[in-house]
């Protein structure tokens, strides 16, 4: 029987349809609505990493963002899963984070700088997790950089690379994000075997790694990062710390 001929296999292509309908639409909404926070847009097709030429689906020319609109609700996309090194907090947590962000975004290095590091405290009683997401959409010092993080992950220092990658604004393809520079990243976070970094960096495992994380947010309409998802609920832009705080008590 021709697979493609399955009631069951157009069910879940219809379902899988729906899914980047809704993430569409939602963001879109919340691209138009709510008070304004700070972001970069996301470029069209080509900019994300790996072979995809997917466009974003609400892309705006505004330099802003927005909050979540209070009815706008997403798929359920956390993962949840025990050893992903890329997430902090319990995985039962009842509120989990979903940030999508690139690193040669500067408003990506100012949530990481100032904001996340005040919700520490929801992670450490079990109320958060946060789980990264990448999102390269400046070319391919972005993708080169997304895949340095996840070669950290393998090692354990997911979050030691993201701070010192973080740890100040760059500018954008200036070369602030080529290999030897991120070699020398890692091993200010601690990386223990760079070797192994350069193989895990260049390797297959971490495009696909990226690619699905870009894909995800493709398909949910990402229009720009910082994005985030909070228990359903979309966010645009690094927003003041107070906006988070109070979605997480909302959700907790």
């Amino acid at each position: 029987m021709p697979g493609n001929t399955s009631p069951r296999r157009n069910r879940s292509v219809a379902a899988g349809a729906a899914v980047v309908l809704v993430g569409a639409l939602t963001f879109g909404v919340v691209s138009m609505t709510g008070d304004r926070g700070d972001r970069d847009t996301a470029r069209p097709a080509g900019a994300s990493a790996g072979p995809s030429t997917k466009p974003p689906t609400s892309p705006s020319a505004s330099p802003s963002a927005s909050p979540s609109d209070e009815t706008a609700q997403l798929p359920d996309m956390a993962r949840r899963e025990a050893a992903d090194p890329r997430a902090k907090g319990r995985p039962d947590a009842p509120v989990v984070m979903i940030e999508y962000a690139d690193f040669q975004c500067p408003f990506c290095g100012k949530f990481a700088r100032d904001t996340e590091p005040e919700l520490a405290g929801y992670i450490q009683d079990g109320t958060l997790r946060i789980e990264w997401r990448d999102f390269p959409i400046f070319g391919k010092e972005s993708e080169a950089a997304a895949r340095a993080g996840y070669a950290a992950g393998r090692q354990g220092r997911f979050w030691e690379f993201h701070d010192a990658a973080f740890a100040k604004d760059r500018k954008r393809n200036s070369g602030a994000f080529t290999e030897p520079k991120l070699v020398e990243m890692a091993r200010r976070a601690g990386v223990p075997d760079l070797a192994r970094f350069r193989a895990d960096m260049n390797g297959r495992e971490a495009a696909k790694a990226v690619q699905r994380d870009t894909d995800e947010g493709y398909d949910l309409g990402v229009p720009s990062t910082p994005a985030f998802i909070i228990n359903k609920r979309p966010f645009l832009g690094a927003q003041p710390l107070g906006t988070f705080k109070a979605a997480i008590e909302k959700a907790r």
